[in-house]
């Protein structure tokens, strides 16, 4: 359970301005917001003007600046917002941090139209790398090209191809969903991967008709190629390891604060990270608020948790994740009912119910929220049904679902009941637009595919997020797909009736995974004794037209107050 905030709780008792407030405040300002369009949080009132504190917490707000004369002086910075829209800091409720820096150092084929430019792509890569050293990169999706592989099987292309032209490297590329990967010839030779490897459990290696490994890796199999990746990573010299860690998080800062997220969820950080990302806050260098959760096995984290929960300045880890099936691209996603276009098979149980309940147990040990991954509708069951054990009436503990993605319609009344969140991202309902329909048949997509509408009706607390670098990090493009179903293409529209109000996608960007985090006393919403964490767009997102919202520029973002990115053409 998250400390309570004595600041804020003074804060609150010293300063009686709140939102329409015309009231004096009683301290200096270090800075004026004015002429904005300012949304302070659902429900609330808006405004037009903001003071802010130097410890970097909101003073005031309202639309009456003359009431605050008296406390600004010739040191308070002044910044007219031109009459633009300003809201809280987008909080980015479930994504991979060090995963996105790696995506932007890396080759990333998230935009990738076909299997011939992925290769091109590679194949020019190959050039300027060493030969032996590794290629790798992450993104690729076949349901999303825009015609199949003319040598496909189960509609993944073949290595062939790719293992010609990469003969003196080995290559692995991750599946937009992080389920699944593609490997070429050396690289399975060198994870020892031939016609005779079995299939591990809650994994798969796609073969074709002779029984030779096309280079799909499915789930759990992928563990063959990536120890092998490891096994050279390994040969790097300590300080190269984080170096090359530091740099993607470098670029992973730079990227979410030029998309207006002022706080990030991590969805899975390791024991090393925790320490580099002490040193990190430690020394002042992080410039976004980072949440995380913990990712091991139960064997490694048992025991090895002194020091768990972690609350730093801009630092925290009080979360273990752990995940029960895969994704629904890769029929990764362990349903009910089989599959409509795989008739026999149900997905992947990737980690035993009996594991993640010894996980549970840790959490419950350590007062650490626990967060499943669970994409299909039997393993939100098995989680909803393993929480129940733990989350008594009355409990607070905000145990998460990651995904929440298909649920049965009976379940859907449970997450309120027991006070789980379901953590979602608006983007994915869009992005698997084009197959979800196809791997569910239209009845169950209907009743339970990203069923925001009815979790919310339901009184569920439902977050957003993008889950980067499985998706782009942008927060525009899922609240886009939040608010219309559509995707930006114009390809497709996903039972509209499940969309939420405009409103309630920015609380589900704000406030919601604030509260999901135990954080919601300190950021989420604008309000005296809340961290100045705030963005300035271009459109107002609560009234502009559908297809402005992807039109819409960040033109500054601010954590605590203080400006960490400015669009050159401000």
């Amino acid at each position: 359970m998250k400390p309570v905030y004595l600041l804020v709780i003074l804060l609150l008792t010293l300063f009686t301005s709140c939102t329409g407030s015309d009231d004096p405040v009683e301290s200096r300002a270090a800075m004026l917001v004015y002429n904005a369009e300012i949304w302070p949080g659902k429900d609330q009132p808006v405004a037009t003007a903001m003071l802010v504190g130097s410890d970097g917490t909101i003073l005031a707000i309202g639309s009456d600046t003359a009431a605050w004369s008296g406390e600004l002086d010739d040191t308070t910075e002044r910044l007219n917002a031109d009459g633009k829209f300003l809201m809280p800091g987008f909080i980015e409720g479930h994504a991979h941090f060090s995963g996105l820096g790696s995506s932007l150092r890396n080759l990333n084929f998230l935009r990738s139209r076909s299997w011939e430019e992925i290769i091109a792509m590679v194949a020019e890569r190959a050039e300027e790398t060493p030969e032996g050293d590794w290629i790798t990169g992450r993104g690729w999706h076949q349901e999303k090209w825009d015609a199949p592989h003319d040598h496909s099987i189960g509609g993944y292309p073949v290595h062939d191809e790719l293992s010609r032209m990469t003969q003196d490297h080995p290559v692995v590329l991750r599946h937009a969903s992080g389920h699944g990967l593609f490997a070429n010839e050396r690289a399975m030779e060198l994870a020892g991967v031939s016609r005779e490897t079995p299939d591990p459990r809650g994994g798969r290696i796609l073969r074709d008709e002779l029984g030779d490994p096309t280079g799909v890796f499915e789930e759990r199999a992928m563990d063959l190629i990536t120890d092998a990746y490891q096994n050279f990573v390994q040969t790097m010299t300590p300080e190269s390891r984080k170096e090359e860690w530091l740099a993607g998080i470098r670029a992973a800062q730079e990227e979410c604060l030029r998309n207006g997220i002022t706080s990030f969820q991590d969805a899975g950080t390791k024991f090393r990270e925790l320490d580099w990302y002490k040193e990190l806050d430690e020394a002042d260098s992080l410039r976004l608020n980072l949440w995380v959760m913990l990712r091991h096995s139960y064997d490694e984290m048992a025991g090895n948790m002194d020091g768990l929960p972690h609350y730093g300045d801009r630092f925290e880890c009080s979360a273990i994740k752990s995940e029960l099936d895969g994704a629904l691209g890769s029929y990764g996603a362990w349903l009910l009912e089989p599959y409509f276009d795989n008739p026999g098979f149900t997905g992947q149980n990737t980690t035993q119910v009996a594991t993640v309940d010894s996980i549970a147990q840790l959490a419950m040990d350590h007062g650490m929220q626990l967060c499943v991954h669970a994409i299909g509708d039997r393993a939100n069951r098995e989680t909803l049904d393993l929480m129940a054990k733990y989350v008594k009436p009355g409990d607070d503990r905000r145990w998460r679902i990651e995904h929440s993605q298909h649920l049965h319609p009976d379940d859907i009344p449970r997450f309120a009941e027991l006070g789980v969140i379901a953590s979602m991202q608006g983007i994915h309902c869009t992005s698997d637009a084009l197959f979800a329909e196809t791997r569910l048949g239209t009845e169950r997509a209907r009743e339970g595919a990203y069923p925001w509408r009815s979790l919310l009706d339901a009184g569920a607390v439902v977050t957003n997020g993008t889950d980067a670098p499985v998706e782009d990090v942008n927060p525009l493009e899922s609240f886009y797909a939040t608010v219309t179903r559509a995707r930006a293409d114009g390809k497709a529209v996903f039972f509209p009736e499940q969309a939420m109000t405009r409103e309630e996608a920015l609380h589900s960007y704000t406030a919601a995974p604030a509260y999901a985090a135990f954080q919601e006393d300190v950021r989420g919403t604008l309000a005296p004794g809340m961290q100045a964490d705030f963005v300035i767009l271009s459109h107002n997102l609560l009234n502009c037209a559908d297809d402005e919202i992807l039109d819409t520029e960040v033109v500054a973002t601010y954590v605590q107050g203080q400006r960490q990115y400015e669009a050159v053409s401000r």
